[in-house]
């Protein structure tokens, strides 16, 4: 499966009363980057809209200066959904402070949903097939 990556630096604005970075706004880019990837897909990102966001577990803090790095790919197509999965990592740290999955729905010009008419090739790897049974199962 295709990856995207992004990356952000923290700045002064992103940082919550704690002075670490506001959850708000790297859910923000999660939803960024997974929107990215399904764009990437289907080639129409006018016709894309998010669904759901799935169950983010903010796993680390992060702090002025740090480089947010969101690898994110499309890991389950349906008739008219596209569901992806990202993590998120800061600096070079090898574990995630984040991880997640989004479903994105295809639409038509009045926003009704409409068949995207793409399907995925088999998953490469056992990594691969995990998220796609998770993301069978996200409702």
């Amino acid at each position: 499966m295709k990856e995207i990556n992004i990356a952000h630096l923290v700045k002064s604005e992103d940082l919550n009363h704690h002075g670490t970075l506001f959850a708000g706004r790297i859910a923000e880019w999660f939803v960024e980057a997974c929107f990215i990837a399904a764009c990437d897909l289907i080639k129409k990102p006018e016709n894309i809209v998010c669904l759901k966001i799935h169950g983010l577990e903010f796993r680390k803090s992060a702090t002025k200066g740090d480089i947010i790095k969101i690898k994110a790919k499309v890991v389950l197509t349906g008739r008219s959904s596209i569901k992806t999965y990202a993590k998120v990592y800061k600096n070079d740290e090898e574990e995630p402070i984040l991880e997640g999955f989004a479903t994105f729905i295809h639409v038509d010009e009045e926003g009704k949903p409409v068949p995207h008419n793409v399907v995925l090739p088999e998953p490469e790897n056992e990594e691969e097939m995990r998220l796609r049974e998770i993301a069978a199962q996200l409702r």
